[in-house]
């Protein structure tokens, strides 16, 4: 099965990349990376997603891991072999093309970052815009603290030094808790998990469930250092976009559950799908969250796996335009703050090279 992504009312070509890039005042590296998340390759593989190294022929010394679709038949850019081009110009060569299945865990970060899928996030279907459903079911329901184990035991001989150690933060990521208690219960055996393989990484957590004063105060007192990652996503049309237990939770009350943390003694952050919301309520979301946030946010690029995925786009978020736009709004936000992106943290983001004027890879 094909995908048709985004389309334009033009050709995308890298003399109007250029062009963009200009006028937004960013490098042509990061236009061309965002609009490779936006729009995927078209290529003979026909996966739905899968995981690969790109090097830009601009700046080859610098890889960057991606996930996007390669049978999007309809995207400018086409993988032929090893190498990328765009409206048949070559502009970078892809490296380890692997499927994107949803595993136990991995690393990041050169093995200082660890991300487990402890609860089968492969199973969670319920928001419209997750394409979960496309993956490899990789990952099983880990309900126990021996299971959890048993994962880190295994993870240790993957890791780059067989040193779980040396990790700083431990993510959980799943969209599998469906209630507060179950949620703080598996932080509890985790932490436990991890003392025993004298692992005292700080904990983060991918959640919407956990919002009480009561909860943040168990995880202060049993769990921390803890990092609370609410998955915000959107801010408009959460109950037509959002599974029950996450689109409970109304965008006026997200700045209250950020703030019960902080108060607890905990790092916040949140996650948002650049492309569900129009331009005016993202930079309104934004803005009453940024107070609330001690972490740079996952701020991700809406990918269009079908028909279904792509009609549920805010208007005119299917144009590189718009996501070059968004990173302006979102830098004019969060600017002040003095946080920034890391480009470990998230495969689909709107940073690369730089974030406004400042340099965000080593020279």
């Amino acid at each position: 099965m094909t995908t048709s992504l985004s389309k334009t009312s033009a050709p995308l070509t890298l003399s109007a990349i250029r062009r963009m890039a200009d006028e937004h005042h960013v490098p042509v590296e990061d236009a061309l990376l965002i609009a490779i998340n936006l729009f995927g390759i078209a290529s003979a593989h026909g996966r739905h997603r899968a995981r690969m190294s790109i090097r830009l022929t601009s700046r080859p010394h610098v890889p960057w891991m991606v996930i996007v679709p390669l049978n999007a038949q309809a995207s400018p850019f086409s993988l032929r072999g090893d190498e990328l081009s765009l409206a048949g110009i070559p502009i970078g060569t892809v490296e380890r093309v692997a499927a994107d299945e949803a595993v136990g865990g991995y690393f990041r970060d050169d093995g200082r970052a660890a991300t487990l899928n402890p609860n089968a996030r492969s199973r969670c279907v319920g928001c419209a815009f997750c394409p979960n459903t496309l993956e490899a079911a990789a990952d099983p329901r880990l309900a126990e603290e021996r299971q959890l184990s048993e994962l880190l035991a295994a993870m240790t001989e993957q890791h780059p030094r067989r040193n779980l150690r040396e990790l700083a933060e431990v993510t959980v990521s799943t969209g599998c808790f469906e209630r507060e208690r179950a949620a703080v219960d598996h932080l509890l055996g985790l932490r436990e998990v991890l003392n025993v393989h004298g692992v005292g990484a700080r904990i983060g957590f991918l959640t919407s469930v956990i919002s009480s004063r009561q909860a943040f105060e168990e995880l202060a007192e049993h769990v921390a250092p803890f990092v609370l990652r609410l998955t915000a996503e959107c801010f408009s049309r959460r109950d037509l976009l959002l599974k029950a237990s996450k689109a409970i939770l109304t965008a006026d009350e997200m700045p209250h559950v950020l703030r019960r943390a902080m108060q607890a003694g905990h790092g916040t952050s949140f996650t948002y799908v650049v492309g569900l919301d129009t331009l005016d309520e993202l930079r309104r979301g934004v803005s009453e969250l940024m107070p609330f946030t001690t972490e740079f946010p996952n701020f991700q690029v809406y990918q269009a796996h079908n028909a279904i995925m792509a009609g549920l786009r805010a208007d005119g978020s299917d144009t590189l335009d718009f996501y070059l736009r968004a990173r302006q709004e979102i830098e004019q936000i969060a600017g002040p703050t003095g946080l920034r992106p890391k480009a470990w943290e998230c495969y689909r983001p709107l940073w690369y090279f730089t974030f406004g004027d400042e340099s965000l890879v080593a020279p």
